[in-house]
């Protein structure tokens, strides 16, 4: 044990409103008896991704005698078929998927299965670190790509984690430096980048290439796919 930065949560200003453990990657903050708390030391990293969800003012980063943050520990903790932070938003709770082909029957359809393997997806609302990151080929996808994409989960998403977003309609203000962070404190082993024929889709390259060029990871290979309104691919 030894001195370093971890999460401080204090209890006469926490109100259990929960909004801190959706951006706490590592799982390391539960809602026990109506207050936040830390599961145990060596889940908390000491970052500091949830610090501006709490609008209470609640969490800090203090120093003090703590266990070492411990990865193994996190992923154990997180288990390795589905994780589910409690508390907080449900559409915004981080979950890490085991996808299995359904069983089929002679009555059964041929659907497709789903190749989505982490929760949430909306940058927005992503976390910045997170154990589905690490060795991630990334799919930032504009948010029209999967409507008009047909064969987007096989074809695209298949083995990828993904990111959607929309250049036009979304606050891009907070996107560079989200993207930025992910790309600095993570193993990003490539990016594909989906984008749509219309020319306000290319907002996303753009953000991917100075959020790569702000953390100084022009290493990371990015593809570009670009898809028309037929959903086909464009060369």
């Amino acid at each position: 044990m030894k001195t370093r930065t971890i999460i401080h949560i204090d209890e006469d200003k926490c109100n259990g409103c929960g909004l801190c453990i959706p951006n706490c990657a590592e799982g390391a903050i539960k809602i026990i008896d109506g207050k936040a708390r830390l599961v145990a030391d060596n889940l908390c990293d000491g970052i500091g991704d949830c610090l501006g969800h709490c609008p209470q003012g609640a969490l800090t980063l203090a120093e003090r005698e703590a266990d070492a943050f411990d990865m193994e520990a996190v992923e154990a903790h997180l288990g390795t078929t589905q994780v589910n932070f409690q508390g907080g938003c449900p559409g915004s709770r981080v979950m890490s998927l085991k996808n299995e082909k359904p069983t089929t029957n002679a009555n059964a359809s041929q659907a497709q299965p789903s190749e989505l393997g982490q929760w949430p997806v909306q940058l927005a609302l992503m976390p910045t670190r997170a154990p589905f990151y690490q060795g991630a080929d990334l799919l930032i996808a504009a948010t029209c790509v999967p409507f008009a994409y047909p064969d987007f989960h096989r074809k695209l998403l298949r083995g990828k984690t993904v990111l959607v977003a929309c250049p036009k309609l979304d606050d891009i203000g907070t996107y560079v430096e989200k993207l930025a962070l992910i790309f600095s404190q993570n193993d990003i082993n490539s990016i594909t980048i989906a984008r749509m024929t219309v020319p306000c889709c290319g907002g996303l390259k753009h953000l991917v290439d100075a959020a790569r060029a702000l953390v100084g990871r022009d290493d990371i290979p990015v593809h570009t796919i670009t898809i028309d309104m037929q959903g086909q691919i464009q060369e």
